[in-house]
């Protein structure tokens, strides 16, 4: 069973579990009180706002890996309302977004790649976590 193999909410759902038990792994202490983004119209209502996004970065970099961090910003962007004129497309805020790869990454989950293509991609301790969550969900 892979990650490919089981719905992205349920598979998200049990790594949001698995992550909250890893130390590495904390909220930044704005987390509550700011947007994630500059077409964010409020902070984020989750309380576990922090696990629910690393979980589904892993989940990303396991499915299309390596990825960088612009590239997440772009996935994770939204509209941006300009009142009368037509909504366009924004970039999410790149900081949460690299705090967080840089604590996949301290926790052994994520590693940088030097060479082209460039980005980070899922260790082999990652990759056994994604799948064990992947089969917790397919039973």
């Amino acid at each position: 069973m892979t990650a490919r193999d089981v719905p992205a909410d349920k598979l998200i759902s049990v790594l949001v579990e698995v992550l909250k038990k890893e130390e590495s792994i904390k909220p930044h202490k704005y987390a509550a009180f700011v947007k994630s983004g500059v077409n964010a119209e409020r902070p984020p209502d989750q309380l576990d706002f922090w696990y629910l996004r690393s979980a589904a970065i892993l989940r990303k970099i396991y499915l299309t890996g390596p990825v960088g961090a612009q590239r997440l910003r772009t996935v994770y962007g939204g509209k941006k309302r300009l009142g009368t004129k037509p909504a366009k497309h924004r970039k999410a805020g790149g900081k949460f977004i690299r705090m967080m790869l840089q604590q996949l990454e301290t926790s052994g989950f994520v590693a940088k790649r030097e060479k082209a293509p460039f980005g980070r991609y899922i260790t082999k301790k990652g990759q056994k976590i994604v799948d064990t969550a992947a089969a917790k969900v397919a039973k």
